[in-house]
């Protein structure tokens, strides 16, 4: 499923428009988006938790030329799945 399918599904199930199903999709993936910014979670009850997870810096290989390098420490989006998302599976 891709973002227009998602708001087409959201606008039925919600019985809105498209344009603003599309509103509400961006105001919560922006708003997802500030809270990660900010080093905060963001638990949806039943559906699961966004979080902030960091990688540490690692050692790798240049695939090209087999030379080892250095990847930098990271932080990256992380998703765990809730209860009942896990169960409706």
């Amino acid at each position: 499923m891709n973002k227009s399918e998602l708001i087409e599904a959201i606008a039925q199930e919600a019985g809105i428009s498209k344009a603003a199903a599309q509103k509400a999709l961006d105001a919560t993936t922006n708003a997802v988006t500030n809270a990660l910014k900010q080093g905060d979670t963001v638990t949806l009850v039943g559906f699961g938790t966004f979080y902030v997870g960091e990688r540490a810096e690692r050692q790798g290989r240049n695939p090209k030329t087999g030379e080892p390098l250095t990847i930098a420490a990271a932080k990256t989006p992380k998703f765990r799945a809730g209860k009942a998302l896990k169960d409706a599976l």
